[in-house]
């Protein structure tokens, strides 16, 4: 697979088999992902592997937790600027509707949306979990580095047959990470991400997803 396919066939997937990744293969394409680009080299990603036992003991906590408190911990930062203009807002909510279309989830059934997102906090059944997290005194070029970090590895994921899944959702319940990982108070949680093998029956992984034209972003002057 070359550098155009894995970008064609990147998704974010949804539903992963119950099949594991070879963990040998996985540290090393991170290792290969710590080449993405950085400002000044500071290379500011932290990350968290999860798999194994503590997946399974992760994923009893969350279940708990949400039993607990649904809504989980005050956010740490936005997501989203608010409030979010246009075409943003429409792109944003055209994604969100093409992907309940194929689960059968209409608008108006809040409860049952709010249930399929709930599978967040459970990787969507990937079998490994990672949890990037920057300093909380860097800004927003360290930000950005991360999410370089974040596509490189992605994108080496896909050279392997692998997928993926960002979710920066992770960040609703970050103390509870936080403390599963013993994590530095230095530092803050970015995102979390599902790895692991696509279900391609799944209907969730079968919609597509728009993208903008690129007169509409992009302009060339010469």
């Amino acid at each position: 697979m070359n550098v155009s396919e894995a970008v064609a066939t990147r998704r974010s997937i949804r539903a992963f088999l119950d099949r594991p990744v070879d963990m040998g293969l996985l540290r090393d394409l991170i290792e290969r992902a710590g080449r993405a680009p950085s400002g000044g080299n500071l290379q500011p990603w932290h990350v968290h592997v999860v798999s194994g036992e503590a997946m399974v003991r992760l994923k009893a906590i969350m279940r708990e937790r949400l039993a607990e408190a649904a809504f989980g911990d005050p956010p740490e930062y936005s997501v989203y600027p608010q409030p979010l203009g246009e075409p943003y807002r429409s792109r944003r909510f055209g994604v969100g509707e093409a992907m309940y279309e194929p689960l059968g989830i209409p608008r108006e059934d809040k409860a049952a949306r709010l249930r399929w997102f709930a599978a967040n906090w459970q990787f969507f059944g990937a079998p490994v979990g990672l949890f990037c997290y920057v300093r909380r005194d860097h800004g927003p070029p360290q930000w950005a580095d991360c999410g370089m970090f974040l596509q490189t590895l992605m994108l080496l994921l896909r050279e392997a047959g692998l997928d993926s899944c960002a979710q920066e959702a992770w960040t609703v319940h970050h103390k509870t990470i936080g403390k599963f990982l013993d994590a530095p108070e230095d530092q803050m949680l970015f995102t979390g991400m599902a790895i692991g093998w696509r279900d391609s029956d799944a209907p969730v992984n079968g919609f597509e997803v728009p993208r903008a034209p690129l007169e509409e972003w992009a302009s060339f002057r010469d």
